[in-house]
């Protein structure tokens, strides 16, 4: 009888809830928008004879370079960040290694470092999810090979300092240091390209939240050229479709589309904010596209009314710490105007007034 390797055995499973997302959705912390008309133009004029190719990433991949204000051989395109992360496991992590990470975060991290028969050592945020540097610190060893952090994090929208990044990895010298910017955009700090200085940073990003390309699976991993070296034996040649190396380049060319997107979510997470705490509605503030907050036992009667609003939000309860919390993903301001309307109608009917939760 086949069976997996014993690692596979005790992984967790990621079941995003993908069905059934007719409405507005603020659920998944994509581009509510989506991407710009160049994209969509270039998608029309690709051929036949393209699509027949086996892709050359090369060209797209210095584009980005440039874009990034990096060297080539520091960068790598992958298929969405969830590639990245788990091309950093493959390449740097071995049974009886260790992986550090803070939760709650992106479940990913786990499931891929899981994977390869490494120990998962997860760290508990602190007091308001703050991040607990000197606990990270105190956990390294020998052993540990990777540490990886999401920042700005998801599902709680803190942001982590880069002298605090570069301290843990100059402390862990042996070990991967992965700093997830999947939120860059949203925050605007970013570790790039500290790796010249501290080999073993790598930044990760994804082409999926600002940028609208969710659906076309484009991320980038860079760090040290000679780190890079290693993880690209790791890769495949054709990780990325013809499709996504051909409008990776017309989306960077609108950078108007995407500043002018990114503004607008940033207004609207404030606003967001300030109508919580018009209600006395606990949250958090964020450095992302979404805002994560907490209504106790009323999370999952808010989050089924919202859907009957045609209202899409994210139940975070099975977070480590975010148990009876929900994420609202930002919209435009025309959603946002909707979203409102329905916080309204729904926090009246839960009987929610104003600063009735603390």
């Amino acid at each position: 009888m086949l069976n997996p390797r014993g690692a596979v055995h005790g992984l967790k499973e990621y079941h995003p809830p993908l069905g059934n997302r007719e409405g507005l959705r603020l659920d998944f912390n994509e581009n509510t928008v989506g991407c710009s008309p160049r994209v969509l133009q270039k998608l029309r004029e690709i051929t036949a004879d393209q699509l027949a190719r086996y892709p050359d990433r090369d060209p797209a991949e210095k584009i980005a370079a440039k874009h990034l204000g990096i060297e080539h051989e520091e960068i790598l395109l992958t298929n969405g960040t969830d590639e990245a992360i788990h091309l950093i496991c493959e390449t740097y992590l071995e049974p009886g290694d260790e992986a550090i990470i803070v939760v709650p975060t992106f479940s990913m991290y786990e499931i891929y470092a899981g994977a390869t028969g490494a120990k998962v050592v997860a760290i508990p945020a602190g007091e308001n999810f703050s991040f607990p540097t000197e606990t990270v610190l105190a956990r390294i060893n020998q052993r540990t090979r990777l540490i990886a952090i999401a920042n700005p994090n998801n599902p709680t929208g803190t942001l982590v300092s880069q002298l605090e990044l570069i301290r843990i990895a100059q402390a862990a010298s042996q070990a991967a240091l992965l700093v997830d910017e999947a939120y860059f955009e949203f925050c605007g700090e970013s570790l790039v390209p500290q790796w010249r200085d501290v080999p073993n940073i790598f930044v990760s990003r994804t082409f999926s939240k600002a940028y609208g390309l969710a659906g076309l699976r484009i991320g980038v991993l860079m760090g040290n050229a000679t780190q890079m070296q290693w993880v690209r034996r790791v890769s495949s040649p054709y990780n990325l479709n013809e499709a996504a190396l051909q409008c990776l380049p017309e989306a960077l060319a609108d950078q108007d589309y995407v500043r002018t997107y990114v503004e607008e979510t940033i207004r609207g997470r404030e606003k967001l904010e300030k109508e919580l705490q018009s209600w006395g509605v606990r949250y958090w503030p964020s450095r992302a596209n979404f805002v994560l907050m907490y209504l106790g036992d009323k999370n999952a009667d808010f989050i089924r009314l919202m859907r009957e609003l045609g209202i899409l939000v994210r139940d975070r309860s099975a977070d480590p710490g975010c148990k009876d919390c929900v994420r609202i993903t930002v919209g435009t301001a025309a959603q946002n105007e909707q979203l409102f309307a329905g916080l309204h109608v729904v926090f009246e009917q839960l009987g929610i007034r104003e600063k009735a939760v603390k």
